[in-house]
């Protein structure tokens, strides 16, 4: 797939062009428009995602297969504004992806949501880390822009949980608490993640965890009957 990304980095447009007998898939819900010969068909692709249930209400994870005979576009966008990133997979090395920022990929490459870590790593932030292998382009999205950071080995990046994309399965992470109880809980900050190089590392310049909180606290208080 060709991928063109417009009108980022505030609200990314991915416009993924399909050449004939070309496929695509693509996150549930993420497709804002298509053009020319283009077919869709839902499934949870067997394999594909394979007993992934969301964090939040437990549902299935499908998925979209986007496929052309004689070629066709498909745009697809995020939820919440944002920017979006492509990133090649040779299929040498394995990328891991917060399950938000995943948003399409070619048929060659294997998203996994069942190896050992990939339920734990985002305790608390309704997110699971999916295992992406194979060959092909991944397109990314994130809320707010996205930066790329290149970890020479022993080096370290610490950076809030919620603020994570992806990064190389080379780097070697852990998460942990920012600080004692008192700075969790009046400094505002929860977990965060220490990156350790070599490899790189995604991230976001937004947190969607906090973005809920500051619209939980501007809606009016509801009166007990």
């Amino acid at each position: 797939m060709r991928v063109d990304i417009h009108s980022g980095p505030a609200f990314a447009l991915g416009e993924i062009t399909l050449p004939a007998g070309g496929a695509v898939r693509v996150e549930a819900g993420a497709m804002a428009m298509t053009r020319g010969d283009v077919q869709m068909s839902t499934s949870t692709r067997g394999g594909f995602m394979k007993g992934l249930r969301r964090s939040l209400g437990g549902e299935s994870f499908f998925v979209n297969d986007f496929s052309s005979g004689q070629g066709g576009v498909v745009g697809v966008a995020a939820v919440l504004p944002g920017d979006m990133t492509v990133v090649p997979l040779d299929g040498s090395a394995a990328l891991m992806v917060q399950s938000g920022s995943w948003t399409a990929s070619d048929p060659g490459i294997d998203v996994d949501s069942t190896w050992g870590g990939g339920t734990s790593f985002f305790s608390g932030e309704g997110l699971v880390l999916l295992r992406c292998t194979g060959a092909g382009d991944l397109l990314l999205s994130s809320y707010g822009a996205i930066r790329r950071h290149e970890l020479a080995p022993g080096e370290t990046m610490t950076l809030d949980t919620g603020h994570v994309v992806a990064f190389d399965e080379s780097v070697r992470y852990g998460v942990r608490k920012a600080g004692g109880w008192k700075s969790s809980i009046l400094g505002g900050e929860g977990l965060v993640t220490d990156f350790t190089g070599p490899g790189r590392v995604w991230f976001q310049t937004r947190n969607v965890s906090d973005f809920v909180q500051w619209m939980i606290s501007k809606m009016p208080a509801q009166r007990s009957s």
